[in-house]
């Protein structure tokens, strides 16, 4: 499903694909837009395009130096995010768990 170009909600601005490949490029340090352009492999102003929506929620936090733009991850801004996936994450691994048991149970009483 195609998304935004812009959007005020970090979860969706993490939704869109290629704003998650920034984003993990981004976790291991600081990177200029060429940087960017060149790892990723697409047209800079399609990764422009993304860091202005990530710039936008406060993921991505940019420094200039001189005629370059040097752009970072916002670790507090993705906390939430984390700490959201990590409580739900849990909850379907119980209720996983408990489809197991109950999938063996069934398995077990047909043999």
């Amino acid at each position: 499903m195609a998304r935004a170009a812009t959007t005020t909600d970090v979860f969706n601005a993490i939704a869109e694909p290629g704003r998650r490949q920034i984003l993990d490029l981004l976790a291991n340090g600081e990177l200029s837009v060429n940087e960017l352009v060149e790892q990723l492999g697409l047209a800079q102003p399609q990764v422009s395009k993304r860091l202005h929506v990530l710039r936008e929620v406060g993921l991505v936090l940019v420094r200039d130096d001189g005629r370059q733009r040097h752009y970072r991850l916002n670790g507090r801004a993705l906390k939430p995010v984390h700490d959201w996936i990590r409580r739900y994450e849990q909850m379907w691994n119980d209720r996983f768990d408990a489809l197991d048991d109950l999938l063996e149970e069934l398995d077990d009483q047909e043999d």
